[in-house]
């Protein structure tokens, strides 16, 4: 469980930037096959939807209801896009990590994206900013700003914490699921391997159950997961995006 991650420093500025060759190997991963999923489910589309253009279609429905009770559609209708492939991304994400992972050494080379810290909070930053944008794109910023002073001026360093715990918590509840879950993978698989690093062939049979079961939660998880992800989402950019809340 004591895996470090290959890293790289990038000088800008004066200063040195690092980061994790594994999260950009994964989220690359992610990012195609979110890509192909789409490109193969839409190519041949006909009136009568089958296979994955019936999927896609309930999905659009599915995403386009949870954005329609964040805000109204005419302002909403504008991140369906966004909400179905950042859904998709978040959901292959999650089950990357639970057929395998691939570990050399001590260094941890392929896992589930949404199992490190940065990625989740990378894609928690994207949502609150995105909110700020169109919060001031849609309503104005005088509107936008008053928000912050409601209902009374010194409110405004309460909403400034606000918004920054918004950030971590939509991050890490993400991160704190997933990754538990792979921890629970390496525990489990632990039974079947003895302190010599051999298999232990006892061990693998008690473990063959614990695994299939907690393999089928970990999907549920994810799936629940890449479902409250979207719709706080949807919750920040509306909440930012529309006059009346």
């Amino acid at each position: 469980m004591n895996h470090g991650l290959p890293t790289y420093s990038l000088e800008l500025g004066g200063y040195t930037l690092y980061g994790s060759w594994t999260n950009i190997l994964t989220v690359l991963i992610a990012a195609v096959l979110v890509f192909l999923f789409a490109v193969i489910g839409t190519r041949a589309l006909a009136i009568k939807p089958t296979g994955l253009q019936n999927f896609f279609e309930w999905f659009a429905e599915f995403v386009r209801d949870i954005i329609s009770s964040s805000m109204d559609w005419k302002t909403g209708g504008r991140f369906i896009a966004f909400g179905m492939t950042l859904t998709l991304f978040i959901l292959i994400s999650n089950l990357m990590g639970l057929p395998f992972t691939l570990i050399s050494g001590h260094t941890l080379w392929y896992n589930s994206p949404t199992a490190d810290p940065y990625v989740t909070l990378a894609l928690s930053t994207l949502v609150v900013t995105m909110s700020h944008y169109y919060g001031i794109k849609l309503v104005g910023f005088k509107h936008y700003s008053l928000e912050y002073v409601k209902p009374v001026w010194f409110m405004l360093p309460i909403k400034l914490i606000e918004e920054f715990a918004n950030t971590l918590t939509l991050g890490l509840r993400l991160y704190g699921n997933i990754f538990a879950g792979e921890i629970m993978i390496t525990i489990i698989l632990g039974l079947a391997v003895t302190a010599e690093s051999t298999l232990n062939p006892l061990g693998a049979v008690f473990a063959i159950f614990p695994m299939v079961l907690w393999q089928g939660f970990s999907i549920f998880i994810g799936l629940i997961q890449s479902y409250i992800f979207l719709t706080l989402a949807m919750l920040y950019i509306g909440h930012k995006a529309t006059v009346e809340h």
